[in-house]
């Protein structure tokens, strides 16, 4: 029935690129671990929110809570695998010039987005950041309207709390983070009797650990979060109306 659903879903939504198509069949094709990569709905619905949010150059004064024309730092994602959301982003802000900022650790992945923005012409405006997470968010400066997080599921918990105490969700962004429900093993280890052997000790693992960020956006007293059954789950982070706004660089 889901895949039904989900089938029906993609066809009467908006469709996404001749070239978000030709990057989706490549990693298909090249990637063991391809159903890693967001689905084409997926695709959409980010794009959907990009265009919504209208993420600018630019970023945010601290004490008046309004845009700065001085740095360029607007959308962020965390986990590139091959460029596929990237390109998502890319794509829905050609009006507003956006910067896309990524993050990835894995020399695969690393040389199959550079092959992806190189093939497209997307380096204008993605700048990919090599190397653990960790680091490349201590490096980061200015704010971002969009957070896209979708790399190592036992980071999300460090990564979030690390943005937040950095402050660079800008006062209006919002965080969203992918692969929540983990095939199921995050809900329970018996969530899913489908799911392959060879796999299910990492998901159950990786299940663990987003109970734990899962525990963490509910009790963190700075934002409003929200998980939603969607895809494998997506959780939407956003600061709390009201929040006392000091950025920290």
């Amino acid at each position: 029935m889901a895949v039904t659903v989900t089938e029906y879903c993609t066809a009467v939504s908006n469709d996404v690129s001749k070239e978000m198509k030709e990057v989706w069949a490549w990693t298909c094709n090249s990637f063991d671990d391809a159903d890693k990569m967001s689905s084409p709905l997926q695709g959409t619905t980010m794009k959907f929110l990009a265009e919504w949010q209208q993420p600018k150059r630019g970023t945010y004064n601290a004490s008046s809570n309004e845009k700065d024309d001085q740095l360029t730092r607007v959308v962020l994602e965390i986990g590139c695998f091959t460029g596929y959301s990237a390109m998502a982003w890319y794509e829905a802000t050609v009006s507003t010039q956006a910067e896309i900022i990524t993050l990835e650790l894995d020399p695969k992945m690393i040389a199959a987005s550079r092959r992806t923005f190189d093939t497209y012409k997307l380096n204008d405006r993605i700048k990919l950041m090599e190397g653990p997470a960790q680091e490349s968010i201590a490096q980061l400066t200015g704010q971002f309207d969009i957070i896209f997080v979708d790399a190592n599921k036992e980071g999300y918990e460090g990564y979030v709390k690390q943005v937040l105490d950095k402050k660079l969700l800008s006062p209006k962004g919002f965080i969203m983070c992918d692969n929540v429900f983990a095939r199921g093993m995050t809900i329970s280890t018996e969530a899913n009797p489908h799911l392959p052997a060879k796999v299910r000790p990492y998901w159950t693992e990786n299940g663990k650990a987003l109970r734990s960020f899962n525990n963490f956006c509910k009790n963190d007293p700075r934002v409003d979060s929200v998980l939603l059954p969607l895809y494998d789950g997506v959780t939407l982070i956003k600061w709390k109306n009201g929040q006392n706004f000091v950025r920290l660089n």
